[in-house]
């Protein structure tokens, strides 16, 4: 796959390990090894994917996300030393595409890469698919140019929120299990891992949702999963 590539990875061992077996599947690469370095990378270049390492010097993994977050909706795949849930949960928050903890194996760091440049394709027109606008009340999403509006007024979202909220939208009143949504999305097994789950969600419901804790859009049905439906479905 023709994809370009930002690395993020203080690490020099690490970086260049990474951007090597990139390389050798057919991706080009850039590398940066502080928070610095990546900003400015980012806003001269066209990149498909960042991986971006947490703990980096001068402007942090975080501080980044934040920086790109603001101008684009790339796919990022965070990359830490640290299995703390709540820096999982904080990146995730600021608009992190996946996560993967330190120590991990290049296959699936790979598998994640493929599988998150895969799901982007859908946001690529498909001359074939001639429904390319979806609507539900006073939401209208555009699957061709990867926009979404509410009552006329466009919203950004990242990659994983549209991928959640168009997966709803095609399938409106459906109940769905935290199961099947993950395995749309994500495209791996549900691990039970509800914080993943329920970061996204919360995280759409406060671009959708006029009252994010009384949601008109997006309705939590206890014990089973969510769906998308007015109040007088539930």
């Amino acid at each position: 796959m023709d994809a370009f590539i930002l690395v993020v990875e203080d690490d020099v061992e690490v970086n260049q390990l990474i951007c090597n077996q990139l390389q050798k599947q057919g991706y080009k690469t850039e590398t940066a090894y502080d928070g610095e370095k990546a900003i400015e990378l980012f806003q001269k270049n066209k990149f498909d994917l960042i991986i971006l390492d947490i703990m980096i010097p001068i402007i942090d993994g975080f501080g980044v996300m934040t920086k790109v977050r603001e101008q684009s909706n790339i796919p990022i795949l965070i990359l830490s030393a640290k299995n703390d849930e709540v820096d999982k949960i904080v990146g995730l928050k600021l608009g992190a595409d996946d996560y993967l903890t330190k120590p991990f194996s290049i296959k699936e760091l790979l598998a994640r890469i493929e599988a998150m440049l895969r799901r982007s394709i859908i946001y690529n027109h498909d001359p074939s698919n001639e429904k390319t606008i979806l609507t539900y009340q006073n939401l209208k999403m555009d699957i061709e140019t990867f926009q979404v509006w509410i009552d006329q007024k466009e919203i950004s979202l990242t990659g994983k929120e549209f991928e959640i909220l168009r997966f709803f939208l095609m399938h409106p009143l459906h109940v769905f299990t935290k199961s099947q949504i993950f395995e749309h999305v994500w495209g791996e097994d549900y691990m039970s891992d509800d914080n993943t789950m329920m970061v996204h969600i919360r995280r759409l419901r406060k671009k959708i949702e006029p009252d994010p804790n009384h949601p008109t859009y997006i309705h939590t049905i206890w014990g089973i999963g969510y769906k998308l439906g007015d109040a007088g479905d539930r």
